[in-house]
């Protein structure tokens, strides 16, 4: 038998979050954040740019996170980018000091990121 909501469902600004605006330190993406040396290897993508040409290069904690975020989930690069637009742990994943609503960059960049973040790179960042 259907049941009627007793409470009508508040707008989203009302919504109560279960983690009170704190991310879990036991959340698996938390969890993954502290075990890959993200700083180890930024100076080393950094030399993949110049600096005289295009726009500001993303920090590679937000190429390789991004990558990972896609492959662990197994979505397509732009569904990739609306799971992040989504989740604050995956923001905070790929190295955003905040919660934010707006996309923090083009699912076009994953292609750019796949091409500078090769197999050698990651086989440096799995051994450390």
């Amino acid at each position: 038998m259907y049941r009627k909501e007793e409470q009508p469902l508040p707008p989203p600004e009302k919504f109560e979050l279960p983690f009170e605006g704190k991310l879990s330190p036991n959340n698996r993406w938390v969890i993954m954040a502290e075990l890959i040396p993200w700083d180890d290897f930024e100076e080393e993508y950094a030399k993949l740019f110049s600096a005289e040409k295009g726009a500001p290069a993303k920090l590679f904690r937000m190429a390789l996170g991004t990558l990972i975020i896609k492959e662990k989930l197994g979505t397509s690069d732009k569904e990739t980018i609306e799971q992040i637009r989504e989740n604050p742990y995956l923001q905070y994943f790929i190295g955003l000091n905040c919660y934010q609503q707006e996309p923090p960059l083009e699912s076009s960049m994953l292609v750019h990121f796949r091409k500078r973040i090769d197999g050698e790179l990651i086989n440096k960042i799995n051994k450390k």
